[in-house]
């Protein structure tokens, strides 16, 4: 329980945050299993990955080196080299 009336309207703050976050990260994992697990990669649907990874990154649900890493072996994929 919180101590201060300021204290509550963070804790409700981070609360629904939190719930905001869950549905971006569970597209986003959701995006990255069809990209990966698709015999041939299909360009439109990684580029779409792509821009969902640099919108989480900007708006800090996940770290931005995360995203950069995530795009590179993506690209990777894509060109064939692994």
């Amino acid at each position: 329980m919180a101590n201060t009336k300021s204290a509550a309207k963070r804790s409700r703050q981070s609360l629904a945050r939190a719930g905001q976050n869950r549905g971006v990260r569970s597209r986003l994992r959701s995006l990255q299993k069809k990209s990966r697990g698709a015999a041939k990669p299909d360009a439109e649907q990684i580029r779409r990955l792509i821009s969902a990874l640099d919108k989480a990154a900007k708006r800090g649900i996940i770290h931005r080196n995360a995203a950069d890493r995530r795009k590179s072996r993506l690209n990777a994929l894509l060109s064939g080299k692994k």
